[in-house]
This record gives structure tokens, C-alpha cells and sequence, in this order.
């Protein structure tokens, strides 16, 4: 049965359209429009959220975008973008993309919202603060090589990879070498230079200052 990606050309549907195009596979696509329609009941009924992007294989239905970017990756296991389960490196894999979707993504959305946490606050946060996230990504980064996973490029690249383009590009984030050296490792894949909406995010203005 095929796929089916419910996205929008201005979300972070283009992020699965990176993975897609990596994979080389063939995914049905279904627009749907900011506010009626992606409120509309019908669709609350795929994603309680009302966001996109949803995946549907089957009966199954899928959002989350770091569920989506891991499922296809081993839906698609031949494909080479996930660590086999037993390979040590998948315990690094799943890390990026807990991190990711979890700690790094929370603290980004309250850096936006200027929610500051207090140091009283900060032992009740799973994430701490921003200062302990920022430190834990350039010390995950540092040993990237070129890659999270070493020399293999997975589903994870794609997942941090955006997220690091996307704030690099409204100026959320702080650049340092370590993301600059990363960034730039996986900018040169043909995936993603094929994109035309992600390509547009480069080249990327560095603000890392030693």
C-alpha cells in the first residue's frame, strides 16, 4: 500500500521530503493548508495537533517528525540511513534523535519564547536550562565524524541537521566550529542540494566568534 505524507510546502514537511529523496522512494503527497483545513475534524482525526507533517502507511498513522524520519529510515532499512539494531552506533542514533525532538527542540521553543528558567527552576527541567543543552549539542557535535553516526549518514543527520539550519538561519542559535564543520558536512549531499526549498537555506551565516 503506498504512503502517504499530509504536508504543507511552508512546514517542516520539507525536512521529510529531504529523507524521502535520500531514500529514493516514492511517497504520495496530500497539501493542506494552514488554519481551516488543518483544524478541520477530519483531519484532528490523523493528528490531534492539527500540524503537520502526518504520515500514513496502512492503517497506521504517523506525526512526529522525528517518528516519521525513524520509521521510514527502517521501513526502508536497505537503504543505509539507520544503524543496524545491532550495531553499537544505533544506541548514538536514537540519542540524537531523543535529543533532538526532546531537550534541544523544548529549550529552543522557550529561547524563541524568551522563557528564561530560574536556577531554582532549573532542577525540575528535563533539559535544565539553554546553557546545558547548547553544551551538551557542541560536545555531541565535537565528535561528529563527519557525521553523527561516524561515517554513516542517517535519518538523525536529516532530523538535527534542519533543526540546526533552521534556527542558524533566523539567528536562534549561536554558531561555534563544531556546528559550522557539521552543518557544512551535510549540506555537500546531493539529497539535500536537490531540495529546492532546503537549499535556499544555504550557505549559512556563521556567527561563531573563538
Amino acid at each position: 500500500m503506498a504512503l502517504t505524507l499530509y504536508t504543507n510546502a511552508q512546514s517542516r514537511g520539507v525536512v521529510v521530503d529531504w529523507l524521502i529523496s535520500d531514500l529514493g522512494i516514492e511517497v504520495e503527497h496530500q497539501e493542506i493548508a494552514y488554519g481551516a483545513e488543518m483544524k478541520s475534524p477530519e483531519f484532528l482525526k490523523l493528528n490531534p495537533f492539527g500540524k503537520v507533517p502526518v504520515l500514513i502507511d496502512g492503517e497506521i498513522v504517523i506525526y512526529e517528525m522525528a517518528a516519521i524520519c525513524a520509521y521510514l529510515a527502517d521501513k526502508f532499512f536497505d537503504k543505509g540511513l539507520a544503524p543496524a539494531l545491532d550495531d553499537a552506533k544505533r544506541g548514538l542514533y536514537y540519542r540524537w534523535l531523543f535529543f533532538a525532538a526532546g531537550p534541544f527542540s523544548a529549550v529552543s521553543d522557550n529561547q524563541h519564547l524568551q522563557v528564561n528558567v530560574t536556577a531554582e527552576q532549573k532542577m525540575f527541567m528535563g533539559y535544565g536550562d539553554y546553557a546545558d543543552t547548547y553544551q551538551a549539542l557542541i560536545q555531541g557535535l565535537e565528535q561528529a565524524n563527519p557525521y553523527l553516526c561516524g561515517a554513516q549518514f542517517t535519518a538523525a543527520d536529516i532530523f538535527v541537521g534542519a533543526m540546526l539550519m533552521w534556527q542558524l538561519k533566523m539567528n536562534y542559535l549561536q554558531s561555534n566550529l563544531a556546528i559550522e564543520r557539521y552543518v557544512t558536512a551535510i549540506q555537500q549531499r546531493e539529497s539535500f542540494q536537490k531540495n529546492p526549498t532546503l537549499s535556499g537555506w544555504q550557505p549559512v551565516t556563521y556567527l561563531y566568534v573563538d
